[in-house]
């Protein structure tokens, strides 16, 4: 049995995975804990991370990526689909989807769902490669959680991201607020990451349609690229330069896989003292 200290810490593993490199954690966590099958204690982490990253997935059968998310999460714990009208049951380590059923959800927002689900597939792809989105009554139907992630992952160069977008519209009251999140892990000869977010309380006015919400989440999202490339271009003249490493007195580059044979004084001083 798993103790709640250690269930706890390997849950901030789960939760700390960067984008697409989930099976990489769990795998690492039963090297580490030697138990093949302790990652069935850490389904809600496993579930709660899915969730909240947006995780995307083929369904059996289907052409196009759906997302998960809180949003969309049946009480059975099946997932659904407004745009494939389809449910399907989801394994949360190794994020595969299957028994995919008829599923239509009923909401008095339907027409409005549809407006948007269209505006946002154009915005999306205008923007995003690679992009999944999905748009769902939340629990009590006032309201309508509208999703956007995209993902781009090379492990062979060594780097993954994500670009997470969320809001919530409400009809009624003609607001429109979210969060856009983005995580992007690099990791050739070390680690760095970039985990930034930006809150947003839109305006929207009111009796707005589709297209005018959709046009000011896409005003949003260019406004904060565009101060993410600002703050990139600071950094390199900046704190990032102050990173780098200094060369030796010699002025060469210092070979590290060579470092346990050098004589410090002689070899790193270029030969100006003897020993």
């Amino acid at each position: 049995m798993v103790s709640v200290f250690k269930r706890e810490a390997l849950s901030s593993f789960i939760q700390s995975a960067p984008p697409g490199e989930l099976s990489n954690v769990t795998t690492a966590i039963k090297t580490l804990t030697g138990d093949k099958t302790i990652t069935t204690s850490l389904e809600p982490a496993l579930r709660k991370y899915n969730e909240e990253q947006f995780t995307t997935v083929k369904l059996p059968g289907g052409s196009q990526p759906v997302l998960m998310s809180e949003y969309n999460r049946l009480e059975d714990g099946r997932y659904y689909d407004i745009e494939s009208q389809s449910s399907w049951a989801f394994d949360h380590e190794s994020q595969k989807a299957s028994a995919v059923q008829s599923y239509v959800p009923e909401s008095k927002h339907n027409d409005l769902i549809t407006s948007l689900y269209k505006s946002l597939s154009t915005h999306a792809s205008e923007h995003y490669p690679s992009n999944t989105i999905g748009i769902y009554p939340t629990s009590d139907d006032s309201t309508l959680a509208i999703l956007t992630v995209s993902n781009k992952y090379s492990p062979s160069n060594f780097w993954n991201g994500r670009w997470r977008s969320s809001y919530t519209f409400s009809p009624s009251s003609s607001t429109l607020t979210g969060r856009i999140s983005v995580d992007v892990h690099y990791y050739e000869d070390g680690n760095v990451r970039l985990l930034t977010s930006k809150a947003l309380d839109l305006k929207i006015s009111s009796g707005a349609d589709a297209g005018h919400v959709v046009k000011a989440i896409a005003v949003a999202e260019k406004k904060y690229q565009q101060e993410l490339n600002r703050g990139f271009a600071g950094l390199s003249e900046g704190a990032f330069k102050g990173l780098r490493r200094q060369l030796p007195v010699t002025r060469q580059k210092m070979e590290w896989e060579k470092v346990g044979g050098y004589r410090v004084g002689q070899d790193i001083g270029g030969g100006r003292f003897k020993s």
